[in-house]
């Protein structure tokens, strides 16, 4: 054998040595034994304990409730509603002086009678819990507005409210563990909204347990009522809006 096949020789058993070791290297480093598990794992959420924060008393949240977004939230509801005195009902009664008067009670006005049976006064829980979802608080309600899902907006416009021409005493935080001070109204099961709390003690109960999902803050669409503080300057003036 020359030299030449000699070289040749050599360059070839160095090129399949170099071959071998890369091979043993890079099986080293991308080893592809059995995965332990696949994908990159997600953690489930807690189910039992812990979940959210408990929602804070409409009571508590009254106390430092501004008035004044009271009136900006309010925009929500002029397109049905008016609130100065004396006031033309529209798609939605008057609502001048509404808190501490019987729910469903402005003459006149033709009320649902899912709403009818609700009964009592309008008190701040009530109102708070209509206003959390009036599809749920009175099951075939005419009133076609979702309800409002954050609980300051809520205690924000029921401030507002009671000061057009109510006026009632702010009720006092209440202790931990407490009862609202409240008769809850009457449960309302059935009706053209269905209901789906049966356990309800009342109405303001049937909010909290019902297991639908929340409704609030779907914008209302309807036509703004005579009147109303939206389209009408001298109601503006009268709400100080």
């Amino acid at each position: 054998m020359d030299d030449r096949t000699n070289t040749i020789a050599g360059w070839v058993l160095a090129a399949c040595g170099a071959a071998l070791g890369l091979s043993i290297v890079g099986g080293m480093i991308f080893h592809s034994g059995e995965v332990e598990k696949s994908g990159y794992p997600i953690e489930a959420a807690e189910e039992e304990g812990g979940g959210g924060a408990a929602e804070v008393p409409i009571a508590t949240l009254l106390a430092s409730a501004d008035a004044a977004k009271g009136a900006d939230v309010f925009k929500k509801c002029a397109a049905c509603h008016t609130i100065n005195q004396g006031g033309a009902a529209g798609i939605g009664p008057n609502l001048y002086a509404t808190m501490g008067k019987p729910v469903a009670g402005h003459a006149g006005f033709a009320y649902s009678d899912a709403l009818k049976k609700v009964g009592g006064n309008w008190d701040f829980e009530k109102m708070n819990a209509w206003l959390t979802s009036p599809r749920k608080f009175a099951p075939g309600t005419k009133m076609t507005f979702a309800g409002l899902s954050n609980p300051q907006d809520r205690a924000n416009i029921i401030v507002y409210l009671n000061q057009q021409g109510s006026n009632l005493p702010l009720p006092a935080a209440p202790a931990p563990g407490a009862e609202p001070a409240t008769d809850g109204g009457n449960t309302v099961q059935g009706g053209g909204g269905g209901g789906a709390a049966p356990d309800a003690a009342n109405a303001v109960d049937a909010v909290e347990k019902d297991v639908r999902g929340q409704t609030g803050d779907i914008a209302n669409t309807a036509t703004p009522a005579s009147g109303a503080p939206s389209v009408d300057p001298a109601a503006q003036k009268q709400t100080g809006r």
